[in-house]
């Protein structure tokens, strides 16, 4: 008898250990399985609806330098440029992967004004917002041969030409660099004659080679033709001045450039660089992508870009994402509408 109660109580001893072991391996396996919901198992198509050498371009293909370099995805991400109707041809791409969630695209506001231009059958919410990245500056922009050493002197030229008489220089067509063209046009009684290029690259090459006088290029797109002293910045569109002081040129920071305001133009405009995602991804898989570029704006180079590129480094995402972009396409379709720009 001694011996049975014996061998009762060794096997219940032996049955509370084997279930506290699957309790503790159950919650292992769980917390393994949080950490690594959902990762790609194939290489993600990074897509730039812009041409190479822009904003865009440049931005989509650092992060895909520190996703490298950090090794925070085990698969290759791979840029590409689909620029086809001002980036319709990108946006459609990504509108048409539904639930695939192997393709990203870098963004900019022509997310807005591609489709109220041509009336492609788009809209920002025909894909999954991840993170707003940063907001983009605008800098009014003429070759450094020119006697304009504000935007008011230059204006002023524009103005006493008469019509059609300046070319100005831009990145597409009824998007983000003529209506903030139409605009100064508005502000300053003035009219240009707008050229549109591929992308912000192209754009600062013309106006070295003297065949554009002036242009409305982002930071980024223009910094290594200031810094080479071939073109010089005469205001920023936007209601203060950037932040950095580190010398860019021999004699001039970001922060040395006056507001447009301040010459006397009443403009100012910033543009979205956000990340999107296909239709339809699970809740796992658009957070593999939110906690990765947040881990890609916590790296050195990320930083460094930002400031080399004098951006504004506003970043969100989720609901605070999805509330700017509703805001933000609003205030695209009232400047559309003034430009004349919309689609008939």
């Amino acid at each position: 008898m001694n011996s049975n109660f014996t061998d009762r109580s060794f096997k219940r001893k032996i049955l509370r250990r084997v279930a506290f072991c699957l309790t503790l391996t159950s919650a292992l396996c769980g917390t393994s399985a949080a950490v690594a919901a959902w990762e790609p198992t194939k290489p993600v198509e990074f897509v730039v609806p812009a041409g190479t050498g822009g904003g865009a371009d440049q931005m989509a293909r650092l992060i895909q330098g520190v996703v490298i370099k950090y090794k925070l995805m085990k698969e290759p991400l791979i840029v590409v440029n689909k620029s086809g109707g001002a980036g319709a041809e990108g946006f459609l791409s990504v509108k048409e992967a539904k639930g695939d969630p192997h393709k990203l695209i870098v963004t900019l506001s022509n997310l807005f004004t591609t489709p109220m231009a041509t009336g492609v059958p788009f809209n920002w919410r025909d894909m999954t917002p991840v993170s707003m990245m940063a907001l983009d500056q605008f800098v009014l922009w003429v070759n450094a041969d020119t006697p304009y050493k504000t935007g008011k002197d230059y204006l002023a030229a524009v103005k006493a030409a008469g019509p059609n008489k300046f070319k100005m220089g831009g990145t597409g067509s009824k998007q983000e660099d003529q209506i903030l063209t139409a605009g100064i046009e508005r502000a300053s009684a003035t009219k240009f004659i707008y050229i549109p290029f591929k992308g912000g690259g192209e754009v600062a090459v013309q106006l070295v080679g003297k065949h554009v006088d002036s242009t409305v290029n982002n930071p980024i797109e223009a910094v290594a033709q200031w810094r080479a002293n071939q073109l010089r910045a005469l205001c920023v569109f936007d209601d203060k001045r950037m932040p950095y002081k580190t010398k860019v040129t021999d004699k001039l920071s970001w922060g040395d450039i006056p507001t447009c305001k301040e010459s006397g133009i009443s403009a100012d405009y910033v543009m979205l660089r956000g990340v999107f995602t296909s239709p339809g991804v699970t809740k796992d898989q658009l957070e593999f992508y939110v906690n990765m570029l947040k881990k890609v704006r916590e790296t050195p180079e990320w930083k460094d870009y930002m400031e080399k590129g004098a951006f504004n480094q506003t970043s969100m995402s989720g609901d605070a994402f999805n509330d700017w972009l509703g805001k933000a396409e609003n205030m695209h379709r009232d400047l559309m509408k003034e430009a004349g720009f919309m689609a008939k």
